[in-house]
Protein backbone atom coordinates (compact mmCIF):
# COMPACT_ATOMS: atom_id res chain seq x y z
CA UNK A 1 0.00 0.00 0.00
CA UNK A 2 1.15 3.56 -0.74
CA UNK A 3 2.26 5.70 2.00
CA UNK A 4 -0.47 8.37 0.97
CA UNK A 5 -3.17 5.87 1.12
CA UNK A 6 -2.11 4.55 4.32
CA UNK A 7 -2.13 8.42 5.42
CA UNK A 8 -5.82 8.12 3.99
CA UNK A 9 -7.24 5.07 6.05
CA UNK A 10 -5.49 6.71 8.96
CA UNK A 11 -7.54 9.50 8.97
CA UNK A 12 -10.37 7.83 7.79
CA UNK A 13 -10.09 5.46 10.94
CA UNK A 14 -9.75 8.56 12.98
CA UNK A 15 -12.29 10.67 12.07
CA UNK A 16 -10.42 13.69 10.82
CA UNK A 17 -9.83 15.21 7.65
CA UNK A 18 -8.97 12.86 4.41
CA UNK A 19 -6.36 14.35 2.74
CA UNK A 20 -3.45 11.71 2.85
CA UNK A 21 -1.18 14.42 4.19
CA UNK A 22 -0.44 13.87 8.12
CA UNK A 23 -0.35 17.16 9.09
CA UNK A 24 -1.04 19.05 12.75
CA UNK A 25 -4.57 17.95 12.94
CA UNK A 26 -3.77 14.22 11.93
CA UNK A 27 -0.85 14.00 14.52
CA UNK A 28 -3.39 15.30 17.49
CA UNK A 29 -5.76 12.40 16.93
CA UNK A 30 -2.70 10.06 16.72
CA UNK A 31 -1.63 11.58 20.07
CA UNK A 32 -5.45 11.44 21.52
CA UNK A 33 -5.59 7.85 20.70
CA UNK A 34 -2.31 6.12 20.93
CA UNK A 35 -0.13 8.29 23.99
CA UNK A 36 -2.92 10.42 26.16
CA UNK A 37 -6.62 9.31 25.89
CA UNK A 38 -7.41 11.99 28.63
CA UNK A 39 -5.81 14.75 26.99
CA UNK A 40 -8.45 16.91 25.23
CA UNK A 41 -8.88 16.34 21.80
CA UNK A 42 -6.98 19.23 20.53
CA UNK A 43 -3.94 19.03 22.68
CA UNK A 44 -1.57 19.19 19.73
CA UNK A 45 -3.38 22.15 18.26
CA UNK A 46 -3.80 24.39 21.19
CA UNK A 47 -0.11 23.31 23.12
CA UNK A 48 3.55 23.28 22.36
CA UNK A 49 6.40 23.42 23.93
CA UNK A 50 8.34 24.85 21.25
CA UNK A 51 8.39 28.70 20.47
CA UNK A 52 8.98 30.92 17.55
CA UNK A 53 11.25 33.87 18.36
CA UNK A 54 9.80 36.74 19.77
CA UNK A 55 9.04 38.58 16.93
CA UNK A 56 7.06 35.57 14.93
CA UNK A 57 5.16 35.32 18.29
CA UNK A 58 4.20 38.38 18.64
CA UNK A 59 2.37 37.82 15.19
CA UNK A 60 1.22 34.17 16.06
CA UNK A 61 -0.30 35.82 19.27
CA UNK A 62 -2.76 37.19 17.23
CA UNK A 63 -4.18 34.25 15.57
CA UNK A 64 -7.06 31.93 16.42
CA UNK A 65 -5.71 29.37 18.41
CA UNK A 66 -6.41 26.54 15.91
CA UNK A 67 -4.14 27.99 13.69
CA UNK A 68 -1.31 29.02 16.15
CA UNK A 69 0.20 25.79 16.16
CA UNK A 70 0.16 25.64 11.83
CA UNK A 71 2.48 28.72 11.65
CA UNK A 72 4.81 27.66 14.60
CA UNK A 73 5.08 24.17 12.83
CA UNK A 74 5.59 25.74 9.67
CA UNK A 75 8.20 28.14 11.06
CA UNK A 76 10.27 25.22 12.69
CA UNK A 77 9.63 23.20 8.96
CA UNK A 78 11.42 25.41 6.89
CA UNK A 79 14.06 25.76 9.61
CA UNK A 80 14.66 21.90 9.16
CA UNK A 81 14.76 22.46 5.26
CA UNK A 82 17.57 25.13 6.10
CA UNK A 83 14.92 28.18 5.32
CA UNK A 84 14.72 30.92 7.54
CA UNK A 85 11.76 32.80 7.67
CA UNK A 86 9.29 34.61 10.36
CA UNK A 87 6.08 34.81 10.42
CA UNK A 88 5.32 38.70 9.73
CA UNK A 89 1.48 38.97 9.35
CA UNK A 90 -1.53 37.51 11.28
CA UNK A 91 -4.89 39.20 12.51
CA UNK A 92 -5.89 41.98 10.64
CA UNK A 93 -8.88 44.78 11.50
CA UNK A 94 -11.14 45.48 8.82
CA UNK A 95 -9.98 48.93 9.01
CA UNK A 96 -6.28 47.64 8.49
CA UNK A 97 -7.39 45.43 5.53
CA UNK A 98 -8.82 48.94 4.07
CA UNK A 99 -6.16 51.11 4.39
CA UNK A 100 -3.98 48.01 2.39
CA UNK A 101 -5.99 47.88 -0.07
CA UNK A 102 -6.11 51.49 -0.88
CA UNK A 103 -2.04 51.08 -1.18
CA UNK A 104 -1.84 51.36 -4.94
CA UNK A 105 -5.14 52.50 -5.82
CA UNK A 106 -5.68 56.20 -3.94
CA UNK A 107 -2.72 55.93 -1.89
CA UNK A 108 1.21 55.64 -2.81
CA UNK A 109 2.68 52.32 -2.88
CA UNK A 110 2.34 48.96 -5.39
CA UNK A 111 -1.15 47.52 -5.19
CA UNK A 112 -0.67 44.71 -2.68
CA UNK A 113 -4.44 43.30 -2.36
CA UNK A 114 -7.88 42.80 -3.90
CA UNK A 115 -9.60 42.14 -0.80
CA UNK A 116 -11.22 45.16 1.41
CA UNK A 117 -12.06 44.53 5.02
CA UNK A 118 -13.94 41.74 6.02
CA UNK A 119 -13.24 40.13 2.48
CA UNK A 120 -9.45 39.03 3.66
CA UNK A 121 -8.94 35.56 5.99
CA UNK A 122 -6.58 38.15 7.81
CA UNK A 123 -9.56 39.69 9.36
CA UNK A 124 -10.54 36.48 11.12
CA UNK A 125 -7.18 35.42 12.29
CA UNK A 126 -7.12 31.43 10.36
CA UNK A 127 -4.49 33.61 7.72
CA UNK A 128 -0.64 34.17 8.19
CA UNK A 129 2.06 35.79 5.81
CA UNK A 130 6.02 34.56 6.27
CA UNK A 131 9.17 36.67 5.41
CA UNK A 132 12.30 34.54 4.00
CA UNK A 133 15.54 35.95 5.34
CA UNK A 134 19.09 35.39 4.25
CA UNK A 135 21.73 36.50 6.92
CA UNK A 136 19.33 38.31 8.80
CA UNK A 137 18.21 40.00 5.41
CA UNK A 138 14.41 39.97 4.00
CA UNK A 139 14.02 38.58 0.67
CA UNK A 140 10.61 40.18 -0.76
CA UNK A 141 10.94 37.63 -4.05
CA UNK A 142 12.54 34.58 -4.19
CA UNK A 143 12.37 31.09 -5.48
CA UNK A 144 12.50 29.74 -2.01
CA UNK A 145 9.10 31.07 -1.49
CA UNK A 146 8.18 27.62 -3.39
CA UNK A 147 9.81 25.67 -1.00
CA UNK A 148 8.31 27.17 2.38
CA UNK A 149 4.68 26.83 0.12
CA UNK A 150 5.31 23.18 -0.43
CA UNK A 151 5.86 22.63 2.94
CA UNK A 152 3.32 24.48 4.33
CA UNK A 153 0.88 22.48 1.93
CA UNK A 154 2.14 19.68 3.36
CA UNK A 155 1.42 20.75 7.10
CA UNK A 156 -2.30 21.04 5.65
CA UNK A 157 -2.47 24.82 5.09
CA UNK A 158 -3.91 26.48 1.68
CA UNK A 159 -0.83 28.72 0.00
CA UNK A 160 -1.38 31.63 -1.75
CA UNK A 161 1.36 30.48 -4.08
CA UNK A 162 -1.60 28.54 -6.06
CA UNK A 163 -4.44 31.87 -6.30
CA UNK A 164 -4.59 33.29 -9.88
CA UNK A 165 -5.97 36.76 -9.29
CA UNK A 166 -2.68 37.59 -6.77
CA UNK A 167 -0.42 35.47 -6.26
CA UNK A 168 0.84 36.16 -2.75
CA UNK A 169 3.25 33.49 -1.70
CA UNK A 170 4.21 34.53 1.31
CA UNK A 171 0.85 33.78 2.59
CA UNK A 172 -1.04 31.08 4.33
CA UNK A 173 -4.17 30.23 5.56
CA UNK A 174 -6.14 27.15 7.32
CA UNK A 175 -9.76 26.41 5.93
CA UNK A 176 -12.09 25.41 8.78
CA UNK A 177 -13.51 21.92 8.30
CA UNK A 178 -17.28 23.63 7.26
CA UNK A 179 -15.69 25.20 4.24
CA UNK A 180 -14.01 22.59 2.59
CA UNK A 181 -15.31 22.58 -1.00
CA UNK A 182 -16.67 26.21 -0.51
CA UNK A 183 -15.53 29.15 -2.99
CA UNK A 184 -13.59 31.17 -1.24
CA UNK A 185 -15.95 34.41 -1.23
CA UNK A 186 -18.82 31.85 0.43
CA UNK A 187 -16.43 31.30 3.14
CA UNK A 188 -15.55 34.85 3.90
CA UNK A 189 -19.28 35.78 3.49
CA UNK A 190 -19.91 33.02 6.12
CA UNK A 191 -16.71 34.54 8.42
CA UNK A 192 -17.98 37.57 8.35
CA UNK A 193 -21.78 36.65 9.38
CA UNK A 194 -20.26 34.60 12.26
CA UNK A 195 -17.77 37.44 12.91
CA UNK A 196 -20.75 39.22 13.45
CA UNK A 197 -23.04 36.80 15.91
CA UNK A 198 -19.80 36.03 18.25
CA UNK A 199 -19.91 32.66 16.20
CA UNK A 200 -16.25 31.16 16.20
CA UNK A 201 -14.34 30.92 12.97
CA UNK A 202 -13.95 27.13 13.66
CA UNK A 203 -17.41 25.92 15.58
Amino acid sequence: MQIEAMVRAVQAKLGVGVDGRAGPETWSAIYKRIVDRGSPADLALTETADRANARSERVIATLHARVQPYARALYFKAREHGLTINIISGLRSYAEQDALYAQGRNRPGDVVTNARGGYSNHNFGIAFDVGLFEHNQYLGESPMYKAVGALGEELGLEWGGNWRSIVDQPHFQLRPDWAIGLRERDMLAELRQRTANGVDAFA
